[in-house]
């Protein structure tokens, strides 16, 4: 690895690597750089040679117990030579003691279980057709009056915090992610965010009470953005709400393990679909 070296990703990098993830067919949101870069600025590192990234991957400290791993990619040049492994062992020690959660390809899930990491379940996409209706007791979302309630059911839903991805996440300055709420006698009951991607677009997280809530904010959330097919990544744990998509013609077309180093995260009912691959 002879002239090669390790450090952060800028900004202008990582949006290097999401373009690579696109062509891998990891299909990433069009505006997906800044709130990844936002949630851990130190989360996401290069390997360069010559002054030209090479290779990348993020780990980003969510809060003081976990840490999500991502982005982990080579260039095809490069593959085979160590570079790959040399630039995760850098990446993983920016988690410290957190436990450290994964969404990996089925062909890297043995070379994942050599650093620790424990198969719990899969994260599963689905992608299909859906109406686009303004739900009754579903509004945009308000980031003033809004923003504590979704990043406490955010934390029930998942089971740790992560407030800073959140408020990136939720913003209301970018034009290809959007977010609606979902009330219930006077309080806020579930929400779901849309964002644009390169081919399409993906809805997540998914919060709700039950499946029933979980489509009214899907469509509510497609109507937002003038878009009608979509794609949704549900935990294994999300059962009935994947009979439902099933039975509206949603098909799956990829799937991930997911992983842990450490303690596992512990999701609720109430999580219905994953934010992002990337960052969990």
């Amino acid at each position: 690895m002879k002239g090669v070296s390790f450090g952060n990703a800028e900004l202008s990098e990582l949006k290097t690597a999401l373009v690579w993830a696109g062509q891998e067919g990891w299909n990433p949101g069009q505006d997906d750089a800044e709130a990844f870069f936002a949630t851990d600025p130190d989360g996401v590192f290069v390997a360069r040679k010559n002054g030209e990234i090479i290779a990348a991957i993020s780990v980003v400290n969510h809060d003081d117990t976990m840490a999500f791993l991502g982005l982990y990619l080579c260039k095809p040049d490069f593959r085979g030579q160590g570079v790959g492994y040399a630039l995760w062992q850098h990446g993983l020690r920016h988690a410290g003691g957190r436990s450290i959660g994964l969404d990996g390809v089925a062909e890297q899930e043995t070379n994942y279980a050599k650093s620790g990491f424990v198969r719990v379940g899969a994260t599963t996409r689905f992608q299909g057709n859906i109406s686009k209706d303004a739900a009754e007791g579903v509004r945009s979302y308000d980031p003033e009056r809004d923003f504590a309630s979704l990043a406490a059911m955010d934390r029930q839903s998942i089971g740790y915090g992560r407030s800073r991805f959140l408020q990136a996440w939720l913003t209301e300055d970018v034009q290809t992610r959007k977010t609606v709420v979902q009330m219930h006698n006077g309080k806020i009951a579930g929400f779901a965010t849309i964002r644009l991607c390169q081919n399409g677009a993906k809805i997540g997280p998914v919060t709700a009470q039950d499946p029933r809530a979980a489509l009214s904010l899907m469509r509510a959330a497609a109507a937002s953005l003038d878009v009608s097919e979509v794609m949704v990544d549900l935990p294994n744990s999300a059962v009935p709400f994947r009979t439902s998509l099933e039975m509206l013609g949603f098909v799956k077309t990829f799937e991930t393990a997911r992983m842990y180093r450490g303690r596992p995260a512990q999701t609720s009912e109430i999580c219905m679909a994953v934010a992002t691959m990337e960052l969990g």
